[in-house]
């Protein structure tokens, strides 16, 4: 009686494989062919967080750093970052552009030049966060120190992340910054798409909910709270290569959960945005804007 019923689950199952298989083959989109052929989210996160872990050595990981190791897992580092990194914007690339015989050359080529020049990147990144990092230590009072801030804000997490996608974005990297922003908006619920033109001394207090646009300009020493929404007026496809979001210029904040909207629009410096707003119309500077 048990080997028969034995025998009957491993028929169920067997025909449950054949039919998941069956469907790789009649929808597509996931098959073994298209999946070495394009960027692997995993490979792409693990390049992330080592990323992460040049930046803020010794906040993000187990490991033991001290002086005389330091340059030895830095150098560890980079080159694992490279390697991974090229192999999988050269994915990307060939995915892209849909054809095999530029694949073995120019793609490798521009994959290698690319992930190089992140690395290259870095020290101008780091400056770039310290900054961030500042101003969510000198605009939260709950701030204790800049340590409490690297290791535990979302907000800077999701700025973070922003930066090296950014990056990426601007060199012209297809699919893999999307990657990145989506996992930090996994994360943190922040999501920040690395096509929007963020300033220095960004700050997101809290950040539950923040929505930041693709053709979104922001400027220098900008503060948002939770649920603001930097958004379009139209989602329509034919607006893709459009300006759809927001101009927030110098100085500029923006209390929680207020909605801006409108490639037009744009928020005047040293402006103060009050929360539950929903602004479709530009604000001239030093204005202070309420319900």
């Amino acid at each position: 009686m048990l080997c028969d019923e034995k025998t009957e689950d491993m028929h169920s199952i067997d025909n449950a494989v054949n039919n998941i298989l069956e469907s790789y083959n009649k929808y597509g989109g996931i098959n073994l062919e298209e999946a070495n052929e394009f960027p692997n989210r995993q490979n792409v996160v693990e390049i992330l967080r080592d990323i992460i872990s040049l930046i803020f050595p010794g906040f993000r990981t187990a490991e033991d750093i001290d002086c005389e190791t330091l340059r030895f897992v830095t150098g560890q580092k980079v080159n694992r970052i490279i390697s991974m990194l090229t192999r999988e914007i050269k994915k990307a690339l060939i995915y892209v552009t849909q054809d095999a015989e530029v694949s073995n050359c120019h793609c490798f080529s521009l994959a290698k030049k690319t992930a190089q020049a992140l690395i290259e990147e870095i020290p101008e990144i780091r400056r770039k966060v310290g900054l961030d990092v500042q101003a969510a230590f000198q605009g939260d009072p709950a701030a204790k120190s800049t340590e409490e801030v690297i290791v535990s804000y979302p907000g800077l997490e999701a700025i973070v992340v922003y930066r090296i996608a950014r990056f990426l974005c601007v060199s012209g990297v297809p699919v893999i910054p999307r990657i990145m922003s989506e996992y930090a908006h996994g994360k943190t619920g922040i999501d920040i798409n690395p096509g929007a033109n963020i300033g220095e001394s960004f700050f997101i207090d809290h950040g539950t909910g923040v929505v930041i646009g693709e053709s979104c300009s922001i400027g220098n020493n900008v503060k948002i709270y939770q649920g603001v929404t930097l958004g379009a007026l139209s989602v329509k496809k034919e607006l893709m290569n459009k300006k759809r979001h927001p101009t927030i210029e110098d100085n500029v904040t923006i209390y929680a959960n207020a909605t801006i909207l409108g490639g037009e629009t744009v928020i005047g410096e040293g402006s103060t945005i009050g929360g539950n707003t929903w602004v479709t119309k530009s604000v001239p500077p030093h204005t202070l804007l309420t319900q």
